[in-house]
């Protein structure tokens, strides 16, 4: 029989992870019934108030429902006590989805990609943080990877104890910065590791007497901290579709007219992927985040990289290649992220419409003529206000409170620079 607590979670409009512990003597009772929440939970900036202006009062009440395929065990270390982890979907008190819950925003997102079109999403979320503590160590040095430890050793097996299948740990190129990746996963999977993630990361730090912040830029004037979503499509039954060996970029129609959608919305979707105002300070050409509106064979400037496919040891390019989305980072929700990238897929797949494929050898002159990325949160979510298809992807409760907590985050921020907004969000994630 489990002993001491269990903690059953939820990750918020600023992705942040927030709940209700419970003793384990009711976690039985609480699997099948779930525990108290209320709507205006949902509103809670990043920075840890009630937004102004959200669609939520003092009425209302909901329950956080565990998915107990969710499960994680973090294990006792030192005085530091075990605990069972859980991510819940809110719904009603008779337990129908609510309409302002994430998870159930992608759930409901993956449900249409399968009835619709017949396709399944497989997804990894690659994440870069930083790392306080001495480092002096040059860019993907071993000395780096050295000067991290116990914390990185530790990561790695914690991850793994957690079933999280962790895949790579590497020293980044700026100052403290790390990378961490996990293998491919079913998609509402893949996104319940990618919360878990930053949790068990900061937890870990914490623990090692350290501080992980995963801002998406901790100095205006250095790199920043990226979330790279990759993903695949697959038939029903698990085959793949985006390899078509003469098409451009050896993309499939069905995964070129997918990420067609994705461009076609992008000043929209960057409303969800990057909704911090600090993640403008990242998205900017010659940063290696995303430096336009473009699909490319393995440039990392490209909104949406086609990833390389390895043929060593006879590996076969139909059940590697896949695309990479670059203009996320860890202040966005993962529900929400790959939510919306569906649906802007399922756009793209309904409109026919195929993403032109720049090659490799494309020169910063050929791609002039694409669009920029919106240069300011404010920019990106009026374009979500004007995109009546982007806008529809959204239930109205969802939408009014994340516009709401958008806007009031810009507005506890108005007037601060460059410098102290970044430090106002290394902070706060």
């Amino acid at each position: 029989m489990m002993t001491g607590t269990a903690f059953v979670a939820t990750c918020d409009l600023a992705a942040q992870v927030r709940g209700r512990a419970i003793p384990a003597a009711r976690l039985e009772r609480t699997l099948a019934t779930g525990v108290g929440w209320v709507p205006a939970n949902l509103a809670l900036t990043g920075f840890g108030h009630l937004a102004e202006g959200s669609p939520f009062g003092s009425t209302g009440d909901l329950r956080l429902l565990p998915d107990p395929a969710s499960a994680i065990e973090l294990p006792a270390d030192g005085e530091t006590p075990g605990i069972r982890l859980y991510l819940a979907d809110q719904t009603g008190l008779d337990g129908v989805p609510w309409a302002g819950c994430p998870r159930s925003f992608l759930a409901a997102a993956l449900r249409e990609l399968r009835e619709s079109a017949g396709l399944e999403l497989r997804a990894a979320f690659e994440h870069e943080f930083m790392l306080d503590g001495p480092d002096g160590e040059a860019p993907f040095s071993f000395q780096r990877l050295r000067t991290a430890e116990p914390f990185g050793t530790d990561l790695v097996e914690l991850l793994e104890h957690a079933g999280l299948e962790p895949e790579c740990w590497l020293p980044e190129y700026g100052p403290g910065q790390f990378e961490i990746t996990l293998r491919p996963a079913p998609a509402l999977v893949a996104a319940d590791r990618a919360v878990l993630l930053r949790e068990l990361v900061r937890d870990l730090a914490r623990r090692r007497g350290r501080r992980a912040t995963f801002a998406p830029i901790a100095d205006p004037e250095d790199v920043g901290n990226g979330v790279h979503v990759h993903f695949s499509l697959r038939a029903a039954d698990g085959d793949p579709v985006m390899y078509d060996a003469g098409g451009p970029g050896r993309l499939s129609d069905v995964a070129a007219r997918f990420a067609a959608g994705i461009l076609r919305h992008a000043p929209a979707v960057l409303a969800v992927t990057a909704p911090n105002p600090v993640s403008y300070l990242r998205l900017t050409p010659h940063r290696w985040s995303a430096g336009g509106v473009f699909l490319a064979e393995r440039n990392r400037e490209a909104l949406l990289r086609i990833a390389p496919t390895v043929e060593i040891g006879g590996a076969g390019p139909a059940a590697q290649l896949h695309l990479e989305y670059r203009a996320a980072d860890a202040t966005a929700n993962p529900w929400l992220v790959l939510g919306t990238l569906v649906r802007a897929g399922l756009a793209g797949l309904a409109g026919g419409e195929r993403a032109h494929v720049w090659p490799e050898s494309a020169t910063e002159a050929d791609l002039a003529g694409e669009p920029a990325l919106p240069g300011s949160l404010e920019t990106s979510l009026a374009a979500l206000e004007r995109d009546p298809v982007a806008r529809g992807w959204l239930p109205p409760t969802l939408l009014d409170a994340f516009l709401a907590v958008r806007r009031a985050e810009l507005a506890e921020v108005a007037g601060l620079s460059a410098a102290e907004l970044c430090r106002k969000v290394v902070d706060a994630y």
